[in-house]
């Protein structure tokens, strides 16, 4: 494996649901250049400064940290979890699926459970079933107390297994969480790419907490940072599949999924056409994409302070909000590179005709005063 497939790697097999992220925020750390300023928030989302010439424009690039995962809210007194999921979840992509429970006494390995098909009547095979009335098998049976012996609680995080492959065709990777620690991967490179004082003003990398469930670490990790643009990395919906409606160009192989519209956030007009330009001017390629359901970091973020101009860029995704996800190794080096020369034309002239104001400008002069 090279450098990128190892810290792929690391990332996705870390676990960190919702309110869990501690894991993966250290594997974040460990790849940030020694030179980047690392600190966190108050709700645990991490804050890496590069030091850029000046003090402006202060510019974020961010990624959140956890993936869709659940949390304990009932265990039987036979012994099974119920749970509640954290993120959204399909019923069909969850049955017969291996889990870890994050307990107090250490991580405990389950299996979502699900009725073999002899059991099932025909109406039955037809139902998709809900989250909350699956329940987890860490190894339930008469006589083994799983609080007891395990330490399962309620309020304990739980998250799929599945391992980082690189697979037969070997420009595809399969793993869990790309969703969005492609993302994570991506702020750790773009960081080591970026020496200090070489840009105009900071450069900051964001992972954020608990995405998933409402954009929370977005809220606070942007107030922390207060930049004048925010570059949200995250990941597209690959709809090249059989099934799949529309979206032809968002497919694997297809380079950088630059983001018009999501429920959460229209881009800043000035920012995209800046961020399309850039694209065509470096030839790497891209796609328009768009997301009627669910938004990214940037719903947050752009309605911070007195705003924040952003726009989403990353990778389009098979299979996302499952055990299993792929993409490809060439959408990747696509998103790497046009971050970084975008963010490399961000100086003030640039961000001050964009945004039509400066950070310290100063209000205009009431009418009949000199």
């Amino acid at each position: 494996m090279d450098k990128t497939e190892l810290l792929l790697k690391s990332l996705t097999e870390a676990h960190g649901a919702p309110g869990d992220e501690s894991e993966v925020r250290s594997v974040m750390a460990a790849n940030l250049p020694g030179y980047a300023t690392v600190t966190t928030d108050r709700l645990g989302s991490l804050i890496a400064e590069v030091p850029g010439k000046s003090a402006s424009p202060r510019v974020l690039v961010g990624a959140h940290m956890d993936e869709v995962g659940f949390v304990v809210r009932e265990i039987t007194k036979e012994g099974f979890i119920k749970v509640l999921p954290l993120g959204g979840w399909w019923g069909h992509t969850m049955l017969a699926h291996r889990v870890l429970v994050q307990t107090r006494k250490g991580p405990v390995v389950g299996i979502f459970g699900s009725q073999p098909p002899h059991l099932l009547a025909d109406e039955d095979r037809k139902k998709v079933i809900e989250p909350k009335a699956m329940f987890i098998d860490v190894g339930a049976m008469d006589g083994f107390d799983v609080v007891k012996k395990l330490g399962v609680r309620k309020g304990d995080f739980v998250t799929p297994i599945s391992d980082f492959q690189i697979m037969g065709n070997n420009k595809l990777y399969l793993a869990k969480a790309f969703d969005n620690r492609i993302a994570c991967a991506l702020v750790c490179d773009v960081l080591s790419a970026t020496k200090p004082k070489t840009l105009a003003g900071p450069l900051f990398g964001v992972g954020s907490v608990q995405e998933e469930v409402g954009l929370r670490g977005a809220a606070t990790s942007v107030w922390a940072v207060d930049p004048d643009l925010a570059l949200i990395i995250d990941v597209g919906i690959a709809r090249d599949t059989p099934g799949s409606e529309g979206g032809a160009e968002e497919r694997l192989g297809s380079g950088v999924s630059i983001g018009v519209f999501d429920a959460g956030m229209i881009p800043h007009k000035s920012f995209l056409q800046l961020v399309i330009d850039t694209a065509e001017k470096n030839k790497i390629k891209y796609h328009l994409s768009s997301m009627e359901r669910g938004a990214t970091d940037g719903g947050r973020m752009h309605v911070s302070r007195s705003g924040v101009p952003a726009v989403s860029i990353g990778p389009a995704v098979r299979y996302i909000h499952s055990h299993n996800s792929i993409f490809a190794r060439s959408d990747y080096d696509a998103t790497l590179k046009l971050a970084l020369a975008v963010i490399k034309r961000l100086d003030e002239k640039t961000v001050a005709e964009m945004i039509g104001l400066t950070r310290n400008a100063k209000p205009a002069a009431k009418a009949g005063k000199k």
